[in-house]
């Protein structure tokens, strides 16, 4: 195990399992905390983690920007939040992005603010019955970042988006789930083995192919039709080339279990 003292990183096998951890604050970010997090994802994306997993300690995910660390004396200029946007929460999130693996959410308790959007820039989200997300930008006059005016929408629809960051409103995993927001919600002490049980079956898969289906995904929400065809048709042209194709094919042939490698 890898820890620092906001951040634990746990390699189990081909997982590694990211915990967020000031649990004192409900693992609300600051400066040092952004910095950990950043280093211990660019570790999984080179080290042979197939699967990654992002989670909190103690009674919640992630409540956001710790916003003691924003209080200013007064007389004194307002901040650059678009500086801290741009070197601290922006290349996190392009960072899971582009990551050549799955990543997986296990939401325990409150996700809100940039939380709430660290959870949806994952590929799943599974979050415990008693979790619950909000887009909480609004109780402070900020608007929401870390990708979620681009990833809720997409999830939920442009009027229950409209609805949730104008509001501010908390909603429960179980009305995440019914809204399309999440993949999964599960018993509280569930949530752990759920969740670590799919990132194992994850990391046996194909996950060159499965990367490669990330991207054509991400493509898709900018492409025309005809333009995500080409974007099928390239990718499909490097899955088609990957010792994992060749396997899932003898393997069916055989019919027998497909034994894949990752690349």
């Amino acid at each position: 195990m890898v820890m620092t003292e906001t951040i634990l990183s746990q390699r189990e096998g081909a997982v590694t399992i990211v915990t967020l951890n000031r649990p004192d604050k409900l693992n609300c970010f600051n400066a040092a905390m952004l910095a950990a997090l950043r280093g211990a994802i660019e570790t999984a994306a080179g080290d042979g983690t197939r699967c990654l997993i992002l989670t909190g300690a103690g009674r919640g995910f992630c409540a956001g920007q710790d916003l003691a660390d924003r209080v200013l004396p007064d007389g004194a200029p307002p901040p650059d939040l678009g500086e801290s946007l741009a070197e601290r929460y922006n290349p996190i999130i392009r960072l899971i992005a582009g990551l050549d693996m799955p990543v997986i959410a296990a939401v325990n308790g409150i996700a809100a603010g940039a939380g709430a959007n660290l959870a949806l820039a994952c590929d799943l989200v599974i979050a415990a019955r008693s979790a619950s997300f909000a887009q909480s930008f609004c109780k402070v006059g900020l608007i929401p970042d870390c990708g979620g005016t681009w990833s809720l929408p997409r999830l939920v629809g442009l009027a229950r988006a409209r609805g949730l960051m104008l509001l501010g409103e908390r909603i429960q995993a179980e009305q995440a789930l019914e809204w399309g927001m999440i993949w999964r919600c599960v018993e509280d002490a569930e949530l752990t083995d759920v969740t670590i049980t799919l990132a194992r079956h994850l990391a046996t898969q194909p996950t060159t192919g499965l990367a490669l289906t990330r991207r054509a995904l991400a493509a898709s929400a900018v492409h025309t039709l005809d333009a995500q065809l080409d974007v099928e048709r390239d990718l499909q042209r490097l899955a088609g080339r990957t010792r994992d194709y060749q396997e899932g094919v003898r393997a069916f042939m055989a019919k027998r279990a497909p034994h894949f490698e990752g690349f």
